[in-house]
């Protein structure tokens, strides 16, 4: 026996804390019953269905990385007909984005089967570090950069964890950072820039943990390596 909601990652249908949503909102049938309940457990046996489709363990986990383009959705569909990085992945499996990444954002997404994977991958408590190369119109000075390591107010109740950031390069009238968090907030990169009143002219993920975008195309996908994998089932 197995928890519902991690039966359902392993099908596929979703990360274990999105499918824990699904279960909430009734949208989970057990032999042929809606149930509501997180602690409900399964058997092999059991028919699950999300959304009326019965779902089945997958028979090959997946893990790809993608470098996303801009103007490109970190979702599986999208209601204004914008592209999604599903679209991108041309592979017979059904796969979903590991978080999200803004829609005006590039670089490194993870898509994979795996929901437990996405789980780990995702979840506060691990702490996985996450870094960016912005860049930004004019200069930055030793203060600000200090105001952004030790978090800053973005909004009236929240301030951001300690972050890791240095300057990476820039032009004349431009300065590359590196941004290195934690946290999984929406858009918070961005709005720790605006905190301090500087303007983003691009955002870019490189990492998440240990697993690198490298020098991956726009727009192009590859498998995780053995290495990469070694890293996801290490957290536990």
């Amino acid at each position: 026996m197995e928890r519902l909601q991690k039966y359902m990652a392993r099908c596929g249908a979703a990360s274990r804390r999105k499918c824990e949503e699904y279960i909430l909102q009734g949208r989970v049938k057990v032999n042929g019953e809606i149930t509501t309940q997180l602690g409900t457990t399964v058997s092999p046996s059991d028919q699950v269905e999300l959304d009326g489709k019965i779902l089945q363990a997958e028979s090959k986990n997946v893990y790809i990385m993608l470098n996303k383009p801009e103007k490109v959705m970190s979702t599986s569909s999208d209601p204004e007909g914008r592209p999604t990085v599903t679209q991108l992945i041309d592979l017979p499996y059904r796969l979903y984005p590991v978080g999200r990444l803004d829609y005006n954002t590039s670089g490194l997404i993870l898509l994979t089967n795996d929901g437990d994977a996405a789980y780990r991958l995702t979840h506060p408590k691990y702490e996985i570090e996450k870094e960016y190369l912005a860049v930004i119109k004019g200069e930055i000075d030793r203060r600000d950069i200090l105001k952004l390591e030790r978090g800053v107010q973005i909004e009236e109740t929240i301030t951001t964890a300690p972050a890791k950031v240095s300057v990476t390069g820039g032009t004349q009238h431009t300065v590359t950072l590196s941004i290195t968090i934690h946290e999984g907030r929406n858009r918070e990169v961005r709005k720790m820039l605006e905190a301090i009143d500087k303007e983003l002219l691009s955002l870019m993920r490189i990492r998440i943990g240990n697993i690198n975008l490298g020098k991956l195309s726009s727009g192009a996908y590859r498998e995780l390596n053995s290495t990469e994998l070694a890293y996801i089932n290490s957290l536990k």
